[in-house]
């Protein structure tokens, strides 16, 4: 099998596995890095939302072979480590506007949400309600209201 090797939460990582392997499976099930979750495998749920060089992106779409060895992928695992801190203020406002109802799909809402702040900043704004409004990830326990309050405070705090 070939040889893929990436930059994954920060460290060098390098797997045998065939090229045409989703990414989702790479983290998921040869890693163990299960934050980034299976819902759709199309894309279109956005459970699995973590980011490649910090841009949001779905690995449940992604075979491993468009993955390269300079790309940074960043899972929910990963986040904390990016502020240098032991929760991302993104998952400390999650927790204070007590978001979670389930859970499953809270790692891809918070890594969107990290995104989407991130290209409002690098545009020179805040993030707005027409950005909040662009962010599609479904959430079946419908905490939707929750979401935003939480992305709004989190975004103030870094």
């Amino acid at each position: 099998m070939p040889e893929r090797t990436f930059i994954l939460n920060g460290k060098p990582v390098t797997v045998d596995i065939e090229d045409d392997v989703r990414l989702l499976w790479v983290l998921r099930d040869v890693l163990g890095v299960t934050g980034p979750k299976y819902g759709c495998g199309l894309g279109v749920c956005q459970a699995c939302t973590s980011h490649i060089n910090g841009k949001a992106f779905n690995p449940c779409s992604v075979p491993v072979k468009d993955i390269g060895r300079d790309d940074e992928i960043t899972t929910i695992e990963g986040l904390p480590a990016t502020v240098g801190k032991d929760l991302h203020p993104m998952q400390e406002a999650w927790l204070e506007y007590d978001v979670a109802q389930c859970g499953y799909c809270q790692p891809g809402q918070i890594m969107t949400a990290v995104a989407k702040v991130r290209q409002a900043r690098e545009e020179g704004r805040d993030i707005s309600e027409a950005d909040l409004d662009e962010i599609r990830n479904i959430c079946r326990c419908g905490t939707y209201h929750r979401i935003r309050e939480a992305i709004v405070a989190g975004a103030k705090r870094y």
